[in-house]
């Protein structure tokens, strides 16, 4: 019997097997994806070894497994955490973290495998640090925007506070300090306004709560020399001194020293002053408690007391008063360019005619002072003069100074003022080929010439009080030889 060979499969178009195989495709993904009951339960059941996640970052970083630990259980976890800066942190080892760090910065898929990583792992909430430098133009709004801050924080904190308004006055180079929440929340802000000196807000039950810290410096007195060489402002910078104290030393000694025309090369000073030190820095300075200058061969001596009643004064070191009715010139380290004379020739007017007073030239703008105590007699506009304050001292004395810019805030007639008050500024105004004051001193009625004028003296240091004024003065006194003494011996 003759076999009758099989039939061959039936032969179907290419598409139609196309299709067959799709469909395979699909019912075999929606048996993974979505699995029976019986499935899943055979599933649960299994033992399946897998590689966690923790195994897989230390492979990636090449760190020992024993390093690990177990996990099961562990309240803290050992795994790199993200803080609110994006830097990695690990919590298991400080020296390996800094060497985890830099590899992971080196290793841009290693970062980002971390933080897949760490984000499975919630962190506890932490605060964000951020600094900002006030630069030109900026405000407080554009601050907060900088940190990331809306418009409404701003509002928040300046309603917060009465106080909170210092935030707002802004210096040039002045670094904020703000603390923000895990979700971006201001929680403090905090200013440096000086090294003695922190302002802040932090967040209170109800809005912002301000507080100032302040620290508290130690008093220590230091000790300064200088020889003239150009003028007294170089030479005083040069030895360590502030530019208030140049001008302190030279309202000590301004009624017997004039500094625009007394002053030689090869005069000098010393002076004993406080200074102001916090944590080991010199943070400010402040009295002048003793000082002495020298001046053409001449030696001027300046103590500073403070009576029972509380007044303060400076007085030589024998106890004679510093202070006299009035001070020499009207201006700081000015130049006089033209002195008190009968006979001079003006140079706008171009003839002979007397020049009752002496000028002292300086920048426009250069503060005038009142040399003496006394009351505003006229202030206004005076012919050739231009602007010009006058004061009368008592029934004796009266003071005329011309040609100012402008006057001071409040200088009117009738007011009172003090010696060494701001009265006015230097100016060009009236008949003046520049900037300058034009001063003028009468007695009874009479021009006298300024410079050469004996001075009428204070009251010196009370009977009363003289013996406590020598316990203060003389090992002042002696303390400024000593330190010469030394700084000589050191130049040797």
């Amino acid at each position: 019997m003759i076999e009758t060979p099989p039939k061959a499969p039936p032969l179907y178009p290419k598409s139609h097997l196309l299709a067959a195989s799709g469909i395979a495709a699909l019912l075999s993904l929606a048996l993974l994806v979505f699995p029976s009951s019986e499935v899943e339960a055979k599933k649960t059941s299994m033992a399946i070894d897998l590689e966690s996640p923790a195994d897989q970052l230390k492979k990636e970083q090449n760190t020992p497994a024993s390093d690990i630990g177990d996990t099961e259980g562990a309240t803290d976890s050992p795994f790199a955490k993200i803080n609110q800066d994006g830097d990695e942190q690990n919590t298991a080892d400080s020296d390996d973290s800094e060497d985890d760090q830099a590899d992971a910065d080196d290793d841009a898929s290693s970062k980002v495998k971390a933080k897949t990583i760490a984000a499975a792992t919630p962190a506890a909430p932490g605060s964000v640090h951020k600094q900002v430098v006030v630069a030109k133009g900026d405000t407080l709004s554009t601050l907060f925007q900088k940190v990331g801050l809306p418009a409404s924080a701003v509002a928040e904190v300046m309603a917060s506070d009465k106080q909170a308004s210092q935030f707002s006055k802004l210096r040039h180079g002045q670094m904020l300090e703000f603390e923000l929440s895990a979700d971006g929340q201001l929680q403090s802000l905090h200013s440096k306004l000086s090294d003695l000196e922190t302002i802040r807000l932090n967040r209170a039950a109800a809005g912002f709560a301000f507080e100032r810290e302040t620290n508290r410096p130690v008093m220590r007195e230091a000790y300064a020399h200088g020889v003239i060489t150009s003028n007294l402002s170089v030479a005083a910078q040069r030895s360590g001194l502030s530019h208030k104290q140049v001008s302190d030393l030279a309202g000590i000694f301004g009624y017997d020293i004039d500094f625009a025309q007394d002053i030689r090369h090869g005069d000098e000073f010393e002076v004993i002053y406080e200074q102001r030190v916090l944590k080991g820095n010199v943070v400010g300075t402040g009295n002048i408690l003793s000082a002495r200058f020298v001046s053409r061969g001449k030696t001027y001596t300046a103590v500073r007391y403070t009576s029972k009643q509380g007044t303060t004064n400076y007085y030589t070191a024998s106890g004679d008063s510093m202070r006299k009715a009035f001070v020499r010139s009207p201006v700081d380290f000015a130049r006089i360019s033209s002195r008190f004379s009968g006979g001079r020739k003006h140079p706008i007017l171009n003839k002979i005619r007397a020049h009752q007073g002496v000028d002292y030239a300086a920048p426009r703008g250069t503060p005038i002072k009142a040399t003496g105590d006394g009351k505003i007699f006229m202030a206004g506009r005076k012919g050739g003069y231009g602007n010009v304050v006058i004061i009368q001292h008592g029934k004796t004395y009266r003071t005329l100074y011309g040609h100012m810019q402008g006057f001071a805030k409040g200088i009117r007639p009738g007011v009172g003022v003090r010696q060494g008050q701001v009265i006015g500024y230097i100016g060009t105004t009236g008949l003046s080929t520049g900037p300058h004051v034009h001063y003028e001193f009468q007695v009874n009625g009479v021009h006298v010439d300024p410079l050469g004028q004996k001075l009428p003296m204070a009251d010196p240091i009370a009977k009363a009080e003289r013996g406590r004024f020598m316990q203060q003065s003389q090992p002042l006194m002696a303390r400024m030889e000593q330190e010469k003494a030394t700084m000589l011996a050191s130049k040797r």
